[in-house]
């Protein structure tokens, strides 16, 4: 007992300022009142759901241009997630720009595409125009491929694509806010054959075989046969969701924009009709940020059928993409969709056995489904006769390059780009020499004129190291410089590596610098390549040294 006086006796004669004093706030940044009340006017009535996140910092970021700390946090307190999770998906995404609490105010963004298609058209020196002449004025940035390579090269005021040279655009004119995009005028008889189905016309089954007979494959990229997933997913216990990827990111691709923009209401019913057919209670329709005008347009289609009663059943969401390629991959997507950073995912398990929410989900691209009503209007037998060179049915190409008319082009599947470019674009430019193209945009490797009556078909390129992929074809002239394509695909793979996993995250970077210089250590970057292509988690890092492989095995003279 005397020692515990004793003990108290010390501790009472202890200095006041060597005692801790409680902290009177909880540790790390605070929430501010005004930035939670800005934070939930913008909001409004919006749940609060997690997996609505990365639209919630799209309102943030649409209104102040920028996602400031402030607001992030006061986000996080609303929402009732930490702010490191907040703050982890904020910076993960390019389109999110993050500033401190003090920034001076945010500048109006001109985009220029530097990509492959914009960079042979003069996108560097228009960048450096750019820049001259809106010095101070507004923020002029290079903009990964912004699937516009039909109009190269292009620049977008913040997304939107503005025509013309940047050098006439004023600082006014950045700030003003452009008016929705107008859906077109709908056809007689749009959405007649989901309605069809709806009446009982036809059965699920009646459909999946349309589909097996028409040979119509995933047209996104992989080629999967589209019954045999429609099945799969069909087979699986419900609930059942769907996800249509609309992300598509490959530079020289931009027919899904093309599709959304002219034909949503076919899309739409493409979707519909697969949900139905397999069981899938919503479907979840996500769109590039880059695409903001096909966005307004499938919106504004949505809710013209909703109210009139034509979705039925089936519950449609648009979510909106925040510039991350590696999202077009679909397990990033479905990460995306749940508001996370757009990580690919291990698999197995695959999406069609559990997928968005842990839920069995059907993914198709949106030209896949633009197909779908017209196979059950006129067959499957019909689509399937279309092809060339024992190719099945007609696919969309994206065609850009040195080519008289770029564009979207409806061809036969087995086509080969010497007669996609002088039978629908109009030939070569003038004074331009065919030299070589990309098949299948960025990661389908690069063909010379040698190899331009191979069929542009799944399965047909593979044994030259190439794919036709998504049906990105840009064509290269004499005048174009093989090396420096190279080094453009490659730096667009290392900006978009997720990160997720070293080699394709190491990989890029040291590729980046092996190709450099003007020697290049072949065996040194066949080794690198096999490490990605190995070891990587997805496609991106799989097929990202695919233009440096192409280019040393069928251009042997331009590295000499």
């Amino acid at each position: 007992m005397a020692n515990e006086g004793a003990k108290a006796a010390t501790s009472d004669r202890r200095p006041a300022e060597g005692r801790r004093t409680p902290r009177g706030t909880p540790k790390g940044r605070q929430v501010e009142p005004a930035a939670l009340a800005a934070v939930r006017a913008l909001l409004g009535t919006a749940p609060r759901r997690r997996d609505l996140l990365i639209e919630h910092l799209h309102r943030i970021n649409d209104a102040e241009g920028r996602l400031s700390l402030r607001m992030l946090a006061a986000l996080a307190a609303e929402m009732s997630l930490s702010y490191a999770e907040v703050y982890e998906v904020a910076t993960f995404y390019a389109h999110f720009e993050i500033a401190g609490d003090d920034a001076p105010p945010a500048l109006p963004v001109l985009r220029i595409c530097d990509g492959v298609a914009c960079m042979i058209a003069g996108a560097e020196a228009k960048l450096a125009h750019a820049r001259r002449a809106l010095d101070g004025l507004a923020k002029v940035e290079p903009a990964p491929c912004i699937g516009a390579c039909d109009h190269a090269p292009a620049v977008a005021n913040g997304f939107r694509r503005l025509a013309g040279e940047p050098t006439v655009v004023s600082p006014a004119q950045l700030r003003a806010d452009a008016p929705a995009a107008t859906p077109p005028v709908e056809p007689a008889g749009a959405g007649a054959q989901w309605q069809g189905c709806r009446r009982g016309e036809r059965t699920p089954e009646q459909v999946f075989a349309v589909l097996d007979e028409s040979g119509l494959r995933g047209l996104g990229g992989a080629g999967f046969p589209t019954g045999r997933k429609w099945r799969l997913v069909a087979e699986q216990p419900g609930p059942r969701l769907m996800a249509v990827n609309a992300d598509e990111g490959e530079p020289g691709t931009f027919k899904d924009r093309w599709f959304l923009e002219a034909e949503p209401h076919r899309v739409l019913e493409g979707a519909l009709i697969a949900a139905w057919a397999t069981g899938c209670e919503a479907i979840y329709f996500y769109v590039r940020d880059e695409y903001p005008e096909a966005r307004e347009i499938l919106a504004a289609t949505v809710e013209a059928w909703r109210r009139d009663g034509r979705l039925g059943d089936i519950r449609v969401e648009l979510r909106r993409g925040a510039g991350a390629y590696v999202c077009g991959e679909e397990s990033a997507m479905l990460e995306s969709l749940e508001g996370k950073r757009g990580l690919p995912r291990h698999k197995p398990p695959f999406p069609a056995q559990r997928g968005l929410f842990g839920r069995p989900t059907l993914i198709n691209n949106v030209e896949t489904l633009w197909w779908i009503p017209a196979l059950l209007a006129k067959g499957g037998a019909w689509f399937a006769s279309q092809g060339r060179r024992g190719g099945k049915g007609l696919r969309a190409f994206s065609l850009s390059g040195r080519v008289a008319r770029p564009g979207v082009k409806i061809a036969p599947a087995g086509i080969t780009v010497r007669e996609l470019v002088d039978e629908h674009g109009g030939g070569m430019l003038p004074g331009h020499r065919f030299k070589a193209y990309l098949p299948g945009g960025a990661s389908g490797g690069i063909l010379p004129a040698a190899m331009g009556d191979l069929p542009l078909d799944f399965g047909k390129l593979e044994p030259h190291g190439c794919f036709v992929g998504s049906g990105a074809v840009v064509v290269f002239s004499d005048r174009d410089d093989l090396r420096a394509i190279a080094r453009n695909l490659v730096r667009f793979f290392e900006h978009e590596s997720c990160g997720q996993c070293t080699p394709c995250r190491v990989g890029t970077e040291k590729a980046g610098g092996l190709i450099a210089g003007q020697t290049w250590d072949a065996p040194l970057l066949g080794e690198l390549a096999k490490a990605m292509a190995d070891a990587s988690i997805c496609g991106l890092g799989q097929a990202a040294m695919n233009p440096v492989l192409s280019l040393m095995r069928h251009f042997p003279e331009e590295l000499s």
